[in-house]
């Protein structure tokens, strides 16, 4: 606003052209200030969604879904002697019980 009301009377439309904003906006925003609440309006067009995570988080992220996925393949890759280990203990009965 400050940049608007600072402008000459003729080229504050190209601050709010190359801001892309309306007229109506600046009208609101006065209306907030005079009100004491221009501090809770926010600027949604560059305001983030949420915070950006720092590259550290983010690589810390992709390493938990990594152990993750690994803990899984072992225990997966642990279950599979056992069941074999079984299976051919149930086939060596059957056949002895075939005899």
């Amino acid at each position: 606003m400050a940049e608007y009301d600072a402008a000459p009377e003729g080229e504050k439309g190209a601050v709010l052209r190359r801001e892309r904003l309306y007229h109506s906006h600046v009208t609101e925003w006065r209306a907030a200030r005079d009100a004491g609440a221009l501090d809770n309006l926010v600027d949604r067009r560059t305001s983030p969604a949420r915070p950006k995570k720092s590259a550290a988080e983010v690589e810390n992220e992709k390493l938990r879904r990594q152990v993750e996925r690994l803990e899984k393949e072992l225990a997966r890759n642990k279950a599979a002697p056992e069941v074999l280990g079984k299976a051919s203990a149930l086939l060596e009965m059957i056949s002895e019980g075939a005899d």
